[in-house]
């Protein structure tokens, strides 16, 4: 008689775990490797697809198996790849045939290939819908002309998904459709954009001419919207929806900065900056709370409204938890720590151990993956029920909208 004995997901997962650290030793095995290793065998996204890094289970299970990696000193996806990891693997896995996500999911997930986004231009930032880049079908291939700006990582990327205009004569969230892109192709040009920190972590890019194959085409003919809506909402949750430990990250900073520089004051100044840092604990922690509940509730598929809620709150923390960090500095806090170099980073600039480049990054918080006055728009529409903003282009076809 042959006796089937069950587990859990959770014992099946710190099973498979196990196998990874017991055969792939952290310490001795380099990190593509290993994280190829981890993808193989399901633990990179585990509520993907079989064969696609995942396992098909809940995605409350990825903390289960982030937690014991980091305890064993596993490496991590790298972290010059945020739109790739965050926000372009979820897009593929739900969008992607499966030749895109064979070919692409692996070396995404080990950093062997970098990726970026490709959505906003310069007369189509918080209104994505309204861009205009064009690509004009020419037999097994699409010709791509326009321009792309604020592009984060280009420089680094092998890859970018790329949302283009293919019918100007539907309505602007009909008329587009999702591009996977060689980023070394020809008729490709990426060209640096430096920011208030001195450093070009965000690129423009000029498309002459650049065909790209059909098999490339992500989603349907003219279904660039939802691809995007999907890359969206996740690159949001990616944004600001990240669960730390508490007391970490940004208000980390913070609190570092009252313990060595005014622990034991007791000057009325010295108690107006804890009444600040106090209050700025408290909305992180708030925050951090709700980003848990959302993480465990959220589904597989496009996260819903607690992405804008969490990239709401992020952005506008983290520019008053590094105003304060700038204070707490004294008069430290007018000098720029690294003068401003011309350079290309090797990486997103969030995260320093900086507090001069922390304070002037996170202006671009509340910008990046859509702005504040956009996430409160959503939330005024989606979550409250409010009446929607006047669309008077929302069925008028793109190329008769008036433009400056």
């Amino acid at each position: 008689m042959v006796i089937e004995v069950l587990t859990t997901d959770e014992e099946r997962v710190d099973s498979l775990v196990d196998e990874l650290l017991e055969e792939f030793p952290p310490a001795s095995t380099p990190a593509v490797e290993f994280l190829g290793e981890q993808f193989d065998r399901g633990l990179a996204w585990v509520h993907f697809e079989p064969g696609s890094g995942g396992l098909g289970l809940s995605p409350s299970l990825h903390q289960r198996i982030a937690a014991r990696l980091a305890q064993a000193g596993a490496p991590s996806p790298p972290a010059r790849n945020p739109i790739g990891y965050g926000m372009v693997a979820p897009t593929l896995a739900v969008h992607g045939t499966e030749k895109q996500k064979d070919r692409y999911l692996r070396p995404l997930f080990t950093g062997e290939e970098v990726w970026c986004q490709l959505f906003s231009e310069p007369g189509a930032g918080s209104d994505v819908a309204s861009l205009g880049s064009r690509a004009v079908r020419d037999g097994d291939e699409w010709v791509v002309n326009g321009q792309k700006v604020w592009t984060t990582v280009a420089h680094l990327s092998a890859f970018g998904l790329l949302i283009a205009r293919t019918d100007p004569d539907l309505p602007k969230h009909q008329g587009m459709t999702a591009f996977l892109v060689d980023m070394h192709a020809p008729g490709v040009d990426v060209r640096p954009l430096y920011q208030i920190t001195g450093e070009a972590e965000f690129n423009e890019i000029f498309f002459t001419d650049a065909h790209v194959a059909d098999d490339q085409r992500l989603g349907g003919e003219g279904e660039g919207w939802r691809v995007a809506l999907t890359t969206l909402m996740n690159e949001r949750v990616s944004i600001g929806g990240n669960v730390s430990r508490r007391g970490h990250g940004p208000i980390g900073d913070a609190l570092r900065l009252w313990k060595e520089r005014w622990s034991g004051n007791h000057s009325p100044h010295a108690m107006a900056l804890r009444d600040r840092l106090t209050e700025s604990w408290v909305r992180s922690e708030v925050a951090r709370l709700t980003n848990q509940r959302a993480s465990d509730a959220r589904k597989i598929g496009t996260p819903g409204p607690e992405g804008s809620v969490a990239k709401l709150a992020f952005a506008e923390e983290n520019k008053r938890i590094y105003d304060l960090c700038v204070d707490l500095l004294g008069a430290e806090g007018m000098l720029h720590s690294s003068d401003y170099p011309k350079i290309r980073p090797h990486g997103v600039a969030i995260g320093t151990t900086d507090i001069h480049k922390a304070f002037l990054r996170a202006r671009a918080n509340s910008i990046e993956g859509g702005t504040s006055e956009v996430m409160r728009n959503i939330l005024g529409e989606r979550v409250l029920g409010l009446p929607g903003e006047p669309r008077v282009d929302k069925s008028v076809a793109w190329k008769d909208v008036p433009r400056s």
